[in-house]
């Protein structure tokens, strides 16, 4: 038995203290408050409502971000504010909660090991129903659409199969290079799915930016997978971790970053369960390397 199939029931529970966990908890506590007060104030006579305070823009837009609507509900003003903040908000965690789960997250490039395709600093939506729709907290299928394929840059709670503290609850972004059934293996840099060598084509030397000076004169190579292209990293100087073969088990996939010298990938602890993908990146939205300062607007849309 290797390595990799040795792990696969070791890997670390999907739950962690996201966002999305406690938005829940926000909702949940919203709710609880507004019916300790219902049962608090049973009885209670609602007053006769005072005239309407006119606020100025800048208030009216301060608390349409906050509330999304201008002013708030006037028939909840005679109960304590706790309650009230609970009212006016429910709706925005909920949609929040909505949004996030089950339609797009936002994810921020946390590393190099997926250039040239993404850079340190790249902020990135993620298609959360591309392949079905799962529930938030959980990341229980509800639905299934597709199927993630060969050459998908997903992002994914990180297994974990070493129960590292540091890396619990993390997600990663890395590239599908094989899935469930597949036999692969990469050696030399070459990466071979079913006996079959993945074309690449050399395009020259890498001029990094930002964060991504330290990878100057790597070599920049257009990999093919299933006929579709995409850039990849080469350290000029090595070749990086090699991988016997292997056959991908049912349920799992193997990923890759694309820099393929700097990625701590499926090569390093294991294969990526199904359970634990949460969606493909689909496009940059925009791009801020906080180590150097600096925004870059030409790197917002789409990538292979």
């Amino acid at each position: 038995m290797s390595i990799y199939e040795a792990v696969l029931k070791n890997a670390e529970p999907f739950f962690a203290w996201d966002v999305l966990s406690w938005l829940f908890v926000a909702m949940i506590l919203a709710i609880v408050i507004v019916l300790i007060d219902l049962a608090l104030s049973k009885g209670d006579q609602e007053p006769a409502s005072d005239a309407i305070v006119e606020k100025s823009k800048f208030s009216k837009i301060a608390y349409f971000l906050i509330f999304l609507k201008f002013s708030k509900s006037e028939k909840y003003s005679h109960r304590p504010k706790l309650v009230q903040w609970s009212i006016e908000l429910f709706p925005v965690l909920l949609l929040v909660l909505v949004f996030r789960g089950f339609i797009f997250e936002p994810f921020r490039v946390p590393s190099n090991s997926m250039m040239p395709t993404l850079l340190t600093g790249d902020f990135i939506l993620v298609n959360k129903f591309d392949y079905g729709f799962r529930l938030p907290i959980s990341n229980s299928k509800l639905v299934e659409f597709s199927k993630p394929n060969r050459g998908d840059v997903i992002v994914f709670r990180y297994p974990n199969y070493e129960k590292n503290p540091g890396y619990s609850g993390v997600d990663f972004i890395k590239r599908i290079v094989a899935g469930p059934g597949d036999v692969i293996s990469y050696k030399n840099d070459q990466l071979t799915i079913n006996d079959n060598s993945m074309d690449i084509k050399i395009i020259g030397p890498y001029i990094g930016v930002d964060s991504g000076k330290p990878m100057n004169n790597y070599k920049l190579v257009q990999e093919f997978i299933d006929s579709m292209p995409h850039e990849i990293l080469l350290n000029p100087k090595g070749h990086s971790k090699e991988l016997p073969e292997i056959t991908i088990p049912e349920g799992h996939y193997f990923v890759m970053g694309d820099n393929r010298a700097h990625s701590s990938d499926s090569r390093f602890w294991g294969f990526v369960p199904e359970d634990y993908i949460i969606g493909r990146a689909i496009g940059i939205w925009m791009h801020w390397d906080w180590n150097f300062n600096t925004m870059q607007f030409s790197r917002i849309g789409g990538f292979d």
